[in-house]
């Protein structure tokens, strides 16, 4: 069943690419129809895997003489992740619904994106994994260079560019543990038990792990997400930051963790407290959560302090990871999963209902527009936006960076402790914005009143408003009820965890 979200996905694209052009409206709907679709399919195949474990979809020899297959499976992990792409799926085209520009190749580019998402969380064969890793990438290069804004193309480039990088880092490793287990088989599973020698895992970790990392904003080769975040429609952003950014961390766990877990083990030295490849990324992890924060705080434009937030957000991932014990695991992939709804519902507000209106991301500007007066839907969004990104009891991200601080303190207190000022600097950069971009009562200009009395903004499209309500709904279902994600992806990470990702 989750297999077809897959084929869907490239079939709609397929499908949209052959479509003639002129029909914007049918683009839109077909698009609609083939993201609703695969978010059945994703809502139905986590309902039934309850309670299952590893469940294997699709085993095809793919390229027998290299043991290669078109190995689809899925386990708690997958699911949730699964669920969290069908979701954004939806959420972005819902807020594309204006898109005029070439609108069947924006969406075609859209759910061929999706439909390398959806395949890199169901592969089990690390080559497989690979394709559509890489598949991944070209459409969202595409997406930001033609429908983009600030510096497009350069943003673009930059985005390829480090995906590449680290995608090369990755294949060169993948091929390295596929040489060194005897070249039989390319499936996790066959390499997790290939027994590799611990001087080998030592080297190939973190090579791996850094470059499944770049992609997931890890500091200091976070540059370009806040660069492609600012540059990408909408849409774009939403799937950068709610499922992109995901396929960096699911690597980091599924293969680099789960392949090379002797990779983590002390160095047998150590250097002012740093004695393993696990200190050094936790290290990353904390400065990213801090430093992100940080520059958040002094932005000036909207969606930069959004961009740099996730940044910040994606920290608790990786230091989850890095804990490398049950709870902070598995609140580095219920993090994945809140991330990606959070920031998905703040660059939709940002990027699409405030920005279309306002023509502007300057937080100078907005806050003599009096948004919360003129724009109170936008408003009230934000403020329910806001208070789930900063952690507030009630939303799926307290739950999972509570998970991730207690795994945390269980190996070293000071990460907790680090990570922890991160947190209130985010909860000053939320508050800023908010009281600058829709509760200022700062005076407009004569030339702002001349624009309000009139020009007023256009209402709010169903689109919007639906597109609001399922991201706010889910983060709000997920906080409140958080055991229905727990159920999925604790037996999952304890599996993982005790060796070969089974």
């Amino acid at each position: 069943m989750l297999a077809w979200t897959i084929y869907l996905s490239f079939a709609g694209a397929l499908l949209l690419a052959l479509l003639p052009k002129g029909r914007p409206a049918l683009a839109r709907w077909l698009a609609f129809a083939v993201a609703v679709a695969g978010l059945a399919l994703a809502v139905a195949g986590f309902v039934t895997g309850m309670g299952q474990g590893r469940v294997v979809i699709v085993d095809v020899p793919w390229v027998p003489s290299m043991g290669i297959h078109f190995l689809l499976a899925a386990d708690g992990i997958s699911r949730v992740l699964v669920l969290l792409t069908g979701l954004a799926a939806v959420a972005g085209v819902l807020f594309s619904w204006n898109i005029e520009l070439r609108t069947h190749e924006f969406f075609a580019f859209f759910l061929a994106l999706i439909g390398g998402v959806y395949g890199v969380f169901l592969s089990f064969d690390l080559f497989l994994l690979f394709v559509f890793y890489e598949i991944a990438i070209v459409p969202k290069y595409f997406l930001i260079a033609i429908w983009g804004s600030t510096r497009r193309e350069y943003a673009a480039m930059k985005l390829a560019l480090f995906s590449f990088a680290g995608s090369a880092m990755v294949l060169i490793g993948l091929l390295a543990a596929y040489a060194t287990a005897g070249s039989h088989s390319t499936g996790l599973i066959a390499l997790g038990h290939a027994n590799l020698p611990v001087s080998f895992q030592m080297w190939c970790f973190p090579l791996v792990f850094t470059g499944f990392a770049i992609l997931a904003g890890m500091w200091p080769f976070h540059t370009w997400a806040p660069t492609g975040h600012v540059a990408a429609p909408t849409a774009a952003s939403m799937l950068l930051a709610g499922v992109v950014m995901k396929l960096g961390a699911y690597g980091c766990l599924r293969v680099g963790i789960a392949l090379f877990p002797r990779g983590l083990d002390p160095w047998g030295f150590s250097f002012v407290g740093i004695g393993s490849w696990r200190d050094v990324f936790a290290v990353l992890a904390v400065v990213g959560i801090v430093y992100g924060a940080l520059v958040a705080l002094v932005q000036t434009d909207f969606k930069f302090v959004i961009g740099y937030s996730s940044v910040s957000h994606m920290g608790f991932v990786l230091l989850g990871l890095m804990t490398l014990n049950q709870i902070g695991v598995t609140g580095a992939v219920l993090q994945m999963f809140s991330h990606g709804i959070i920031a998905g519902l703040l660059f939709a507000i940002v990027g699409r209902i405030v920005y279309e209106r306002t023509h502007t991301r300057q937080l100078a500007e907005l806050e003599t527009m009096h948004l919360s007066k003129r724009l109170p839907f936008a408003a009230w969004a934000f403020v329910i936006a806001g208070m789930a990104s900063m952690g507030l009891p009630g939303f799926s991200g307290f739950v999972a960076e509570l998970q991730v601080l207690v795994g945390a303190w269980m190996v070293k207190p000071w990460w907790t402790a680090a990570a922890g000022v991160g947190i209130v600097v985010g909860v000053a950069y939320t508050w800023r914005v908010l009281q600058k971009a829709f509760f200022s009562d700062t005076l407009p200009s004569a030339h702002v009143l001349e624009q309000e009395h009139a020009h007023a903004f256009a209402p709010i499209t169903w689109p919007e408003a639906t597109g609001v309500v399922l991201l706010g709904g889910v983060s709000l279902a997920v906080g409140l009820y958080p055991k229905i994600l727990l159920d999925a992806i604790e037996p999952a990470v304890k599996a993982l965890l005790a060796g070969g990702g089974q």
